[in-house]
């Protein structure tokens, strides 16, 4: 395996491609406050979530739970199934996401191209279906010799494979950083990342965003349309969600969230997905407000270019009632107050 920080010129795997992805400055108040997107898209798969992948798949190995031509079973909205996709395949796997029709197309069509099974649950519509999806993957998996169900929102190896997000983060501002931000869904991210800054940086504050809809910073709970992100009602929230590590719960709306995503990507060229439209949309609105000269750090999840047929088509947005120029307009209007080049 390649050191966390450093890549050597040619690689032999495509994980060892994973990480040391780039910071990228989108805006600058007036007094010097500094908005950081680290961008996950730069992995393999264009997501953060292989990292943790990863990590869940080394550790299984090492307790002996998974062995050489053994199953992988996980529960998946689609970014974790592309990065466990991608690990099967290297290591002679047999991999099944159970999936529901709130997934993006282009997430379950690039898990069978790398080999996957699919299994849907019974849903009709695209709404969320997070808790018959883990307890049908949990069916699959019982009692199956050397067959392993990841169970993602519980697994220690999620946050454990963050870590490398925080050292990143640390070394290439030399520990200078004040905030970080990301959306919330199994925990894992944000708060592994979290974690491992804190290290280096014990006054960091951490603020955790998930869709209005979510329950993780309370209710009322709904139906929403971000991706990958997020405690639906009926399910449980994951043991990853550290609220000790949280300073502050918000929550996105799914129009504030892919008008965000929309936008900047018109701005400056840079294509997000739905669920980092929303964190994007929270941070913006709180750089003016910060200490001068402070940096926030914004956790982007994975790019937009798998949300073409949902969050950058009008005619998807249109019929579900999610399309907002107007507040299009305000997001590039404060974007372009902000932006510095």
């Amino acid at each position: 395996m390649t050191d966390a920080l450093t890549r050597p010129p040619v690689v032999t795997r495509i994980t060892d491609l994973i990480g040391r992805t780039p910071l990228f400055e989108l805006a600058r108040a007036d007094n010097g406050a500094r908005l950081l997107l680290k961008l996950e898209m730069f992995n393999p798969t264009g997501s953060a979530k292989i990292r943790m992948a990863r990590q869940m798949i080394d550790d299984a190995e090492q307790r002996g739970d998974l062995r050489d031509g053994g199953h992988i079973i996980e529960s998946t909205s689609g970014n974790t199934g592309l990065g466990l996709a991608v690990v099967a395949a290297e290591r002679g796997y047999r991999f099944t996401a159970v999936v529901d029709n709130h997934a993006a197309a282009d997430k379950l069509r690039g898990m069978k191209a790398m080999g996957t099974e699919l299994v849907h649950v019974d849903t009709d519509g695209d709404e969320l279906h997070t808790a018959a999806r883990e307890e049908l993957a949990e069916d699959m998996a019982r009692g199956k010799d050397n067959t392993f169900f990841t169970e993602q929102h519980n697994n220690p190896g999620n946050a454990v494979g963050y870590y490398d997000v925080g050292r990143e983060i640390a070394q290439a501002l030399d520990n200078q950083v004040d905030v970080l931000i990301g959306a919330v869904g199994t925990g894992g991210g944000l708060c592994g990342t979290a974690r491992e800054l804190k290290k280096t940086v014990p006054g960091l504050t951490v603020i955790g965003v998930e869709p209005k809809g979510s329950i993780a910073f309370g209710p009322p709970a709904h139906d929403y349309y971000q991706s990958g992100t997020g405690t639906p009602e009926g399910a449980t929230i994951g043991l990853l969600v550290d609220y000790d590590l949280i300073d502050e719960g918000t929550k996105a709306g799914d129009i504030e969230a892919f008008a965000t995503a929309r936008a900047v990507a018109r701005h400056c060229g840079l294509l997000i997905g739905g669920s980092a439209g929303g964190v994007v949309h929270e941070a913006l609105a709180r750089l003016p407000h910060l200490a001068p000269d402070s940096v926030m750090v914004a956790f982007i999840n994975d790019g937009g270019e798998k949300y073409m047929d949902t969050v950058f088509n009008d005619d998807w947005m249109s019929a579900r009632a999610l399309l907002d120029p107007a507040v299009e307009a305000e997001v590039e209007e404060t974007l372009t107050k902000l932006r510095r080049d």
